[in-house]
């Protein structure tokens, strides 16, 4: 099977932490960026590094940009431009549009002009800080919306020795338990009559309220 082909267009801060993390992963990334200066540092750890202008159409088509599995927007910036080339890459036909979004109404408008995915990067860092630096508990967060997430957790020491029934999670606290991971074992959807004990992860998803809430369960 041919490995996925990623474009990030805009290698700012984002854009270059994106790039390196799946070239780690073994995926090829074309890096796009006007800046003749950040093209050729990203040409030490990109497949392919091109200084253009991502709101060219000759040049995306140039550049082949149909042929890849997603096309992430990382210009952050200039909203217009990152607007204006989400808005020329669906009008291109590209599989994928990913765009990254500085705001709620930034977010919103890539939205309605059809972006595939619209992310939050400094929204999302900065709520799983918070989350790091008040719950014991919390390791890790995928958001999923504004208002939903799925998050790591350690479990709670009132929760050791103790099944999910009895907890009650769901009735509760309007949260869902996907996994409970124990060593290098993954229990997926557990059921009711399934035990936790210490060092045990749950993977729980549900509102970000109703999370905030199981995140100061001690």
């Amino acid at each position: 099977m041919k490995p996925k082909q990623f474009a990030v267009l805009g290698i700012g801060r984002f854009g270059q932490s994106l790039i390196r993390e799946l070239v780690r992963m073994g995926y090829e990334v074309l890096a796009v960026d006007v800046d003749a200066d950040l093209v050729q540092d990203a040409i030490e750890y990109s497949t392919h590094a091109v200084q253009a202008d991502a709101m060219e159409e000759s040049v995306l088509k140039a550049l082949g940009i149909n042929n890849f599995d997603a096309v992430i927007v990382a210009i952050g910036e200039n909203i217009q431009s990152n607007i204006l080339t989400t808005i020329l890459l669906k009008e291109m036909g590209v599989k994928k549009v990913v765009a990254k979004a500085g705001n709620a109404m930034h977010g919103k408008v890539l939205e309605k002009i059809g972006a595939d995915l619209v992310i939050y990067p400094e929204r999302d860092m900065a709520i799983k800080l918070a989350r790091s630096l008040t719950s014991q508990n919390f390791l890790e967060q995928i958001t999923l919306s504004t208002d939903y997430s799925i998050i790591e957790i350690t479990v709670p020491r009132s929760f050791v020795n103790k099944n999910l029934r009895q907890i009650g999670l769901r009735p509760k606290m309007n949260v869902t338990i996907l996994a409970i991971r124990r060593g290098d074992e993954i229990m997926v959807v557990p059921g009711p009559d399934q035990d936790m004990t210490t060092g045990d992860v749950l993977v729980v998803l549900g509102h970000n309220r109703d999370l905030d809430a199981l995140s100061d369960i001690d």
